[in-house]
């Protein structure tokens, strides 16, 4: 019954494309006034190469960057409101999660491979902690659904975002700047500059400095929680030394300083962790008291500190009238460190902390054939090498974990979750729960011993590396058997050499560690009397490891307690896309496509089981997408009314998901999975005064097979939709824009369990709420902007959220692997003012 609602669904949206096709086409026969409203074009090279977007066959959303800067969008996370299938979960800048209908890009492994390729001018910036960048003086931001494998490389299984800067523009001087500043303490600063250097040069500075205070009070003292605190520099250069030969060189660097991300639970009270004292409440939205340790890896506080910069060097020689050569050569870096309390609660149970690290180096070589005729087309080869690291400390304080674990982190069983109690009450109660554990053993009388031998902070760190050598081939033709009907053809061979790393280690041994050996049958009865009497031994932490295993509590040390362990793969495959385009005007066309994609061989690390056990490599099996649309698309009524819509189509083989495996997450094959769905945007100029816009997407995204079957892939609502106005109204000297936009979407999972008890149960501490969700939710935003008749300035009052809506953005993270999931509310409402100019 539910299938057959949501299949009808998608009839339902391909009848109201056909029903608002045929109206477009009613509207289009008649004559426009001379004069009539018109919306601005954007000119796009989702094919690599100029066009317009009605003449691309799939689904393209791409907005100029002047009109990101009027929806007020500064990120990624912002631009996905506006964007069918498109979804942006930004926990900080250091850990988004990009979703292209339904599939989800976000891993920070140094192992794992994107789903949806980030680009910015062509060169992939897809790693996770190096992808999300600040979207400022750009010329356009285009967003291509479905596998993209063949223009795009491949990273590009479901899609593909590409961020198109300004460059240096020879000749001319412009200048702009921006500054803003509003509630929690909100400042914005922008400034653009553009030298001529002659006739034939430029240079080109551009830069955004914008923080605010955190929204997440720290009921402690100290910074508030989710604030941000970024720096973005560009430098560009251009030079056209003769006619048909420009070469540009961009430089960017982005700095990014935050307080901690509010990763808070929801199940205890915050409280003073001394004294015990209640100090807030349970909502994600409310306030938090989180306590790191002090000690944590040489004194780390919360928080999140970033560097990403690049060097993008691009060459384009008009060879003759038909061919064009583009050389793009690229250099970029990315280097963080975030600090977060992944309990969530007041006690310092759980601190962790993910460095990262990644190079890569590329070369693209695209030769493009266009004599003006019935052909076009590209051939081309590129290189890209990448290395990096992830580097994962966590510190535990096993005291409090064992109550947690226990299921008596407050000391009483028969109300858990009320209260947490001081800290100074967990030796105690630690105590009490080994000596249960003992008691049945005939070892109860070692329990103060062992007791007591618990460590307040023990830290273990596990890394995982990886280095990558990729080569691949491609071509691309279109051609054009009518002049109305093309079809086009690409392939790409890509190969890839692999080598992956993994390496772990303890400061000390875990004495909790051995106790969950012995309770999860991990340790032969025989042996169980001699590991209990060590490690009851006062000096049990530091004994040699021949003495007592060297015992980790949820990463068990490698060889000699962190050896490197290295594994090689190589990989290759070939991707395609078919497409057929049918041109019922010079502004309105079908279109029909298939593309096969492709997510390279994984090589998946899995620690040892066993302190100084082998480490084994898991060969992960390419995932792959057959990707079935259909569409259309229309730029109507003297470009007055431009209307796209598709339905699509998408069945996986070897989707690979994480599953917890003890207090582990690793990487395995789910089998399939399919999607299915509508998605439609609409941009209307009704008059020279008003513009109405919106988007709709349906998506169906289910697991087919396996333990998960039937569940929703993790972050896909089935429903999202945004509509927004941009009135203009005449007033004394000048006119105000009013800009109201509502953004909408459904039900979300942040897991690919769905949060379902029964796939829980088994995990080190079962899951038995279901709570992880996230229902539907609208946000409302509004924008007021004066601009005069004469000037070059404007001044803009915004406020986002403006209902004030409470929702959470993330729910689950590191502390569910303890049983302890923690939950990551979003922005409130905010609101400031703007001042702009232009020369």
């Amino acid at each position: 019954m539910i299938h057959r609602v949501q299949r009808s669904s998608v009839l339902l949206g391909a009848s109201a494309l056909s029903l608002a096709w045929a109206l477009a086409g009613t509207a289009s026969a008649q004559q426009a006034e001379p004069d009539a409203a018109q919306l601005d074009e954007v000119i796009v090279t989702a094919q690599l190469r100029e066009q317009s977007a009605t003449e691309v066959p799939f689904a393209l959303t791409a907005y100029s960057g002047q009109r990101l800067e009027n929806l007020g969008v500064q990120d990624f996370e912002e631009l996905s409101a506006f964007t069918p299938g498109f979804l942006v979960q930004n926990q900080s800048p250091n850990n988004p999660g990009f979703v292209m209908r339904g599939i989800t890009s976000d891993s920070g492994a140094a192992t794992a491979e994107p789903r949806v390729s980030v680009f910015q001018d062509g060169v992939s910036i897809s790693k996770s902690r190096g992808s999300y960048v600040e979207l400022f003086d750009i010329a356009r931001v285009e967003v291509a659904k479905g596998p993209q494998s063949t223009l795009y490389g491949r990273g590009a299984l479901i899609g593909a975002v590409n961020v198109i800067q300004n460059r240096a523009q020879p000749g001319q001087f412009d200048a702009s700047g921006r500054f803003g500043m509003g509630d929690l303490n909100y400042r914005l600063g922008e400034v653009m500059v553009n030298l001529p250097v002659g006739d034939t040069a430029a240079i080109r500075f551009a830069t955004r400095l914008k923080s605010r205070d955190g929204y997440i009070d720290n009921l402690l003292g100290g910074d508030d929680y989710n604030s941000f605190d970024t720096q973005a520099f560009r430098l560009s250069g251009a030079f056209r030394p003769v006619e048909g030969l420009r070469i540009d060189v961009i430089g960017n660097y982005q700095v990014d300083e935050a307080a901690g991300t509010s990763f808070k639970s929801i199940a205890y009270t915050p409280q003073d962790p001394t004294t015990g004292a209640v100090l807030g409440s349970r909502e994600p939205w409310a306030g938090a008291a989180l306590t790191p340790s002090a000690l944590f890896d040489g004194g780390k506080a919360l928080g999140l500190d970033r560097d990403v910069w690049g060097v993008t060097g691009i060459v384009s020689w008009d060879l003759s009238d038909s061919l064009t050569l583009t050389s793009t050569t690229a250099y970029r870096e990315f280097d963080s460190y975030e600090t977060f309390d992944a309990d969530g609660v007041s006690l310092p149970i759980l601190t962790a902390a993910e460095e990262a690290y990644g190079e890569q180096t590329s070369q693209e070589f695209r030769l493009n054939y266009d004599a003006g005729g019935r052909l076009t087309g590209f051939i081309g080869a590129g290189y890209f090498s990448e290395e990096g690291y992830q580097r994962t400390p966590t510190q535990f304080d096993e005291r409090m974990a064992l109550a947690q674990l226990s299921g008596v982190l407050d000391g009483n069983p028969a109300g858990v979750g009320q209260n947490t109690l001081p800290a100074a009450g967990y030796p105690t109660v630690a105590q009490g729960v080994i000596t249960q554990l003992l008691t049945p053993l005939g070892a109860g009388a070692l329990a103060p011993a062992i007791a007591a031998n618990l460590k307040s902070a023990h830290i273990e760190t596990p890394i995982n590396a990886s280095e990558l050598q990729s080569y691949d081939v491609f071509a691309d033709a279109i051609y054009a058997f009518t002049d109305r009907f093309e079809m086009s053809a690409g392939i790409r061979y890509t190969r890839d050499e692999k080598t992956t790393g993994y390496a772990s280690s303890v400061q000390s041994r875990s004495i909790l560690g051995g106790l969950l050996a012995i309770q999860q049958g991990a340790v032969p009865p025989a042996q169980i009397p001699t590991l209990l009497g060590a490690l009851a031994n006062p000096a049990a932490v530091n004994l040699p490891a021949n003495l007592l295993p060297l015992f980790g509590l949820t990463a068990q040390p490698t060889a000699n307690n962190g050896d490197f362990t290295y594994g090689d793969l190589e990989d290759e495959g070939v991707t395609w896309r078919l497409t057929a385009r049918y041109a019922l005007s010079d502004d309105a066309s079908l279109y029909a496509n298939y593309a096969r994609g492709r997510r390279p061989e994984v090589l998946s690390p899995v620690g040892p089981s066993a302190p100084g056990g082998p480490v084994t490599f898991n060969t992960i099996d390419a995932e792959t997408v057959d990707s079935f649309e259909v569409g259309a698309k229309a730029a109507l009524m003297d470009n007055a009314l431009r209307l796209d819509g598709a339905v699509y189509l998408y069945n996986y083989e070897n989707f690979q998901t994480t599953i917890q495996d003890g207090v582990q997450f690793v990487v395995t094959n789910a089998g399939k999975a399919e999607a299915y769905g509508f998605e439609g945007q609409a941009d209307w100029r009704v008059a020279d005064n008003l513009e109405v816009f919106g988007t709709y997407s349906y998506n169906h995204s289910r697991f087919k097979a396996g333990i998960f079957d039937g569940n929703h892939l993790r972050l896909s609502p089935d429903h999202r939709a945004s509509f927004g106005v941009n009135w203009t109204v005449p007033v004394s000297g000048g006119s105000i824009e009013v800009q109201p936009t509502y953004s909408w979407q459904s039900e979300v999972f942040f897991d690919d369990d769905n949060d379902r008890t029964d796939l829980q149960a088994d995990n080190l501490v079962p899951d038995l709420i279901v709570d992880e969700v996230q229902g539907s939710y609208g946000l409302l935003n509004l924008r007021l902007r004066y601009t005069p008749n004469e000037g070059n300035w404007s001044l803009e009052a915004f406020a986002d959220n403006l209902l004030d809506e409470e929702f959470v953005k993330d729910a689950g993270n590191t502390g569910d692997a303890l049983g302890m999931p923690t939950f990551i509310a979003g922005e409130p409402r905010t609101v400031g003012v703007v001042f702009g100019f232009k020369y």
